[in-house]
């Protein structure tokens, strides 16, 4: 095996509980927590329920099951079903180092192996860690410009935490890994566009892969020896890199690096929503005559007015769109799961605010970013007057962190049309004492709240 796999398989293999801090172990209890909440929250969404559908037609042995149902299926189909509902309200995690994304998406494949093998809650808290330390490496050192999706770190990360609970070998361990990036290098136009219900089930398919090439390892499938540094390998599609310090080798654990979610829209959003909602305090809407939005780089994506970022037709495409976020957390004071419902993707209100609107680059921000999230706002009204509000860290971001309570009422908002407030709290008491639980498929049986078929 090349280098960086044997590295990578080493760290992987190596780390135990005990490595963990302290303050890594609660991260990845809070992480659990966000990202539970996130799957119930969307469990009546389209491709959640279409997910769902196909997982069932899936029996594996030993099974694991589906969040809300409890359907049994295979590893890979369950991880698929629970990855899209937690993945696609755009409510969960994220990180942004040379490329962005969304590590908490690998605990659709720890959930579902460890609720087939009914592994110990330490061994869920261990994989969750590893997950994170591989996924936010990649972030570390792969560009995003490359015009490759993020989902490919979801399936190496997914690969190693599946592995790990497996109680794979290192050397199995650094088969799973060159499975799983050698077929799994998808394409950025998942994001790019029309977004199309994929943009929220391309991760959940990543953790599908990423247990399908730890479970081809185990029985002793092998995968090319040169996967990331040969001739055709990762490393010609993305340049040659070195892995940044592993979280107890030198580094911090990456878990702890990561942003939560206040708001249910693209991580570049959350600190224009911040700011939007204060404005949105001062300013009526319809006393507004002129909206300026400074940020960094990613105003640039924005320059475009007749792409779909300025009429989106979807809801993929609206929580992504920074021009729609805003104007709708300045006519609503917030922004919510109702923000993108089909009557609100075409309200007049929001629509004129978008076309009062400008965005632009902020040299400054950009040279700050991503160590800070700068963005300016700034209305002009009717009358004359300017109001603006700068934001640098928003509500969720690891600097500004959402308070263990603020997760809870998170956690409880997004689950009350299915569990009631006792099962709630009786979800809540397990996750934050899971390290001590020795049988997680215990915690997955609470998340019973919906008929088979569902």
């Amino acid at each position: 095996m090349d280098r960086r796999t044997t590295e990578l398989a080493a760290y992987a293999a190596a780390l135990r509980y005990e490595d963990l801090s302290e303050a890594a172990v609660h991260e990845c209890k809070r992480r659990l927590i966000d990202t539970l909440a996130c799957a119930v929250g969307a469990f009546d969404a389209e491709p959640s329920r279409i997910a769902r559908a196909v997982a069932r037609r899936h029996v594996g042995k030993p099974p694991a099951r589906i969040l809300g149902t409890l359907e049994s299926s295979t590893l890979e189909h369950a991880a698929f079903a629970n990855g899209v509902m937690l993945r696609y309200a755009d409510y969960n995690d994220a990180y942004f180092t040379r490329s962005s994304g969304h590590p908490s998406d690998n605990i659709a494949a720890v959930l579902a192996v460890a609720d087939a093998l009914r592994s110990n809650g330490s061994a869920v808290i261990t994989a969750t860690a590893l997950a994170y330390e591989v996924f936010c490496n990649f972030s570390d050192v792969l560009p995003r410009e490359q015009g490759f999706d993020y989902v490919l770190h979801t399936a190496v990360a997914s690969a190693a935490a599946a592995a790990k609970l497996f109680g794979l070998t290192e050397a199995q361990m650094a088969q799973a890994i060159s499975l799983a990036v050698t077929p799994n290098l998808a394409l950025e136009q998942a994001r790019l566009g029309e977004l199309s219900m994929w943009k929220g089930c391309a991760s959940g398919n990543a953790s599908r892969n990423g247990i399908f090439a730890a479970l081809l390892a185990e029985q002793g499938l092998t995968g090319p020896d040169e996967a990331i540094e040969g001739r055709g390998g990762l490393q010609r599609a993305v340049g040659a890199f070195e892995w940044a310090p592993f979280g107890g080798r030198g580094g911090p654990f990456r878990v702890q690096e990561t942003h939560l979610k206040y708001y249910p829209a693209v991580i570049h959003s959350q600190s224009p929503i911040t700011a939007a909602v204060e404005l949105a305090g001062a300013v009526k809407h319809d006393e507004i005559e002129a909206v300026t939005v400074d940020s960094y780089w990613v105003a640039n994506r924005f320059t475009d007015r007749t792409s779909p970022w300025w009429r989106p037709a979807t809801r993929e495409t609206a929580d992504h769109s920074l021009p729609y976020i805003i104007a709708a957390a300045l006519v609503d004071g917030t922004l919510s799961e109702e923000s993108f419902s089909p009557e609100r993707l075409s309200d007049p209100r929001i629509r004129d605010l978008m076309a009062r609107m400008t965005l632009r680059e902020n040299a400054a921000f950009t040279a700050a970013h991503p160590a800070s999230w700068w963005c300016r706002i700034e209305v002009l009204t009717r009358t004359g007057a300017r109001k603006s509000v700068q934001t640098e860290y928003f509500k969720g971001h690891a600097r500004n962190p959402l308070s263990d309570a603020e997760l809870e009422q998170k956690f409880r908002r997004l689950t009350e049309h299915h569990l009631d407030a006792e099962r709630a709290s009786q979800i809540l008491d397990a996750l934050w004492r899971i390290d001590a639980i020795a049988d997680a498929s215990e915690v997955i049986g609470l998340f019973g709240f919906a008929q088979a078929g569902t």
